[in-house]
């Protein structure tokens, strides 16, 4: 387990550095002066100009320079937004819990929806149950998240107006903001509307849970058919039932564990993608996320934003891959024997 950490210790120095180097780089891309791309201050002034300059070493040579930019970003100096003139650092770190929520939530459904799914679909018992599912998955799994955010938007909302279209409350619901999560600010206020707005928060939560969900949800479903007819069809499954077992004891105690290893590299593997899909149905639902954040960066050329997404995304994935492998660690005792996961 040791040398397990001190690995994904190195990885994460290696990774950090990647992106940091990239990040770095792009104040020489972007067009525009590159001092004003690192402090996003376009109007600097003739003395305050050489100050920044010492302040930002670029009067030294790149490498010099690349140590002060981590030296700021370790400080929390990650520049300032062109557009609103205010701290990267703080807008990220605003828009980040509710694209956390988001995808929490949009994963805790899959696997819901398609654990159980996949459990009946390799049921040999019932194969009648086998192609319907398989044909559902796969029908999600090629359908296009905007077409289907789209297509819920036009029938939910529009013709039938059973959920709001876009954010994350009503306006008329005044939340203090504690935690960043919506539904937790809720439970923890004081307001005398909590019930009232519990319910407007789960109705502005349920379409793009939904959407997000869906390719998690259709990936898994395949994954967990596939695992859990290799473990049905395994010498001590087959043992388990000759010595009278039902078919739940033995999905408990036998199957159930091994067949949902493979699901857990699955999500892991998957998770960056579950990202890019959460910025699509961020703008799409205009959920204040890191990704909508992000993408109105893109859209106004807003360089210093750019880059503090970048790398808030970056670790992300990385984490949330680090933590699926520490997860298929603690199923899979070949792997704790090893000292390494499989992700």
């Amino acid at each position: 387990m040791l040398n397990y950490m001190l690995r994904k210790f190195y990885l994460l120095i290696f990774v950090t550095f990647g992106v940091t180097v990239f990040a770095f780089s792009l104040n020489y891309l972007f067009p525009g002066d590159v001092l004003t791309n690192m402090t996003g201050n376009q109007a600097i002034s003739t003395e305050l100009h050489q100050i920044l300059i010492e302040e930002y070493r670029l009067d030294s040579n790149v490498v010099f320079q690349y140590f002060s930019y981590i030296e700021r970003l370790v400080h929390g100096d990650w520049g300032v937004s062109f557009i609103t003139n205010t701290s990267i650092f703080e807008q990220v770190f605003t828009a980040l819990p509710a694209t956390i929520e988001l995808a929490m939530y949009a994963l805790l459904y899959s696997f819901i929806v398609a654990i159980p799914l996949g459990i009946l679909a390799s049921n040999p018992d019932r194969p009648w149950l086998d192609k319907p599912i398989l044909a559902l998955s796969l029908i999600g799994f090629s359908m296009p998240i905007f077409w289907l955010a789209l297509i819920m938007i036009l029938v939910f909302s529009i013709n039938l107006g059973w959920f709001p279209v876009s954010g994350r409350l009503s306006l008329i619901y005044d939340i203090p903001v504690s935690t960043g999560f919506i539904l937790i600010d809720i439970l923890m206020s004081e307001v005398t509307y909590k019930a009232e707005a519990m319910f407007d928060a789960l109705t502005h939560l349920i379409m793009p849970t939904f959407v997000l969900a869906a390719y998690p949800t259709t990936v898994l479903i395949r994954t967990t058919r596939q695992s859990m007819h290799n473990v049905l069809d395994t010498s001590y499954v087959k043992a388990a039932k000759a010595k009278g077992l039902s078919d739940f004891q033995v999905l408990k105690r036998h199957a159930l564990r091994n067949g949902l290893l493979p699901v857990i590299q699955m999500l892991g593997i998957h998770f960056g993608t579950l990202i890019t899909l959460a910025m699509v149905t961020e703008v799409i639902f205009s959920w204040p996320g890191i990704g909508l954040w992000l993408v109105d960066a893109i859209h106004q050329r807003d360089y210093p934003a750019i880059q503090g997404g970048l790398m808030v995304l970056s670790g992300m994935v990385f984490v949330a891959t680090i933590l699926f492998d520490v997860v298929y660690m603690i199923f899979d005792p070949l792997a704790r024997r090893h000292g390494h996961g499989k992700i």
